[in-house]
């Protein structure tokens, strides 16, 4: 391991980890994809690379599929919805990025899941990080011509189910959080009501280490007294606000226990959706700032 290669790595984590955690949902494996990614760099002769932008990237992705291949069977026998890794982003705003704000949304990431793994790292690549195809192909082991029809179907998959992504500004997310968490502690059914849209979905992942419902709760009259419940629960409940996945999020402890993250999508000055991830594991490494990246120029 030379300098160069710290340096060169260093410089493009960001970048690397945002790859690998849009096409892993976890963050925690996307720390163990980088490490070991790292490792393989190490070796690599540099005088070889003409892009390190695009090797490490092909490297990273090389990595990430296999986790997800090694990790399937954990999928198909996980308990209830299967919610991404909430990921605490730090002071370095990605909204000003509307591509990169969208792509780490859990909206649309919960919706990369109904792709193929290596329809959602081609899609990620090409969309999200603007790769060239031979480059993609280099990554996922495919023909170019093979990945240009794999990109084209992931689009028009994700296109067709794509949720709008109209971000609120910062003063009425604040607001409305604020109201939201208001009412939420003292039980006021009616101001939760005048928050939530008609339509309102709320999904739990608890992953069968924590209480939460096995199928989302849909409409305001059936999410408001759930939300109720959970936040009146006991009266040790602390929330704090937080920024994850570029959307408002209530990290809740209680007493000294973290109890899970609560993140609120918000449209039309409504909340129109509610994440809530409250099995353990996932929360093992929320409390870690992170930064993520688009970085398009070369190195």
């Amino acid at each position: 391991m030379t300098t160069d290669h710290a340096e060169r790595f260093t410089l493009l984590r960001p970048l690397l980890f945002t790859i690998a955690y849009e096409i892993l949902g976890s963050a925690t494996e996307a720390d163990d994809v980088l490490q070991d990614s790292y490792l393989r760099w190490s070796e690599v002769d540099l005088t070889t690379v003409r892009d390190t932008r695009s090797y490490l990237a092909k490297l990273v992705t090389r990595q990430a599929l296999n986790a997800v291949r090694a990790g399937s069977r954990r999928r198909e026998d996980y308990v209830g919805p299967w919610l991404p890794e909430p990921l605490l982003l730090d002071e370095h705003d990605p909204s000003a990025d509307v591509v990169l704000a969208e792509s780490v949304s859990m909206a649309m990431l919960v919706l990369l899941e109904t792709l193929t793994p290596v329809e959602r790292a081609v899609f990620v690549l090409r969309e999200v990080f603007g790769f060239a195809h031979h480059d993609i192909a280099a990554a996922v082991g495919r023909s170019v011509s093979t990945v240009r029809q794999v990109a084209h179907r992931a689009r028009e998959h994700v296109h067709a189910r794509r949720p709008r992504f109209e971000p609120a500004d910062a003063a009425t997310t604040a607001k409305i959080t604020e109201r939201f968490m208001a009412a939420a502690s003292t039980g006021d059914l009616d101001g939760l009501l005048a928050l939530l849209a008609p339509d309102v979905a709320l999904t739990a992942d608890g992953g069968g280490k924590a209480i939460a419902t096995l199928r989302p709760v849909v409409g305001a009259e059936r999410v408001a007294p759930y939300l109720v419940h959970i936040f009146r629960a006991s009266s040790d409940v602390r929330v704090e606000l937080a920024n994850c996945n570029n959307a408002s999020a209530m990290v809740v402890h209680r007493g000294d226990h973290l109890d899970g993250v609560f993140l609120i999508e918000i449209n039309d000055r409504r909340i129109t959706n509610l994440y809530a991830i409250r099995n353990p594991d996932k929360l093992v490494t929320v409390t870690v700032p992170r930064r993520i990246s688009r970085q398009t120029e070369e190195i």
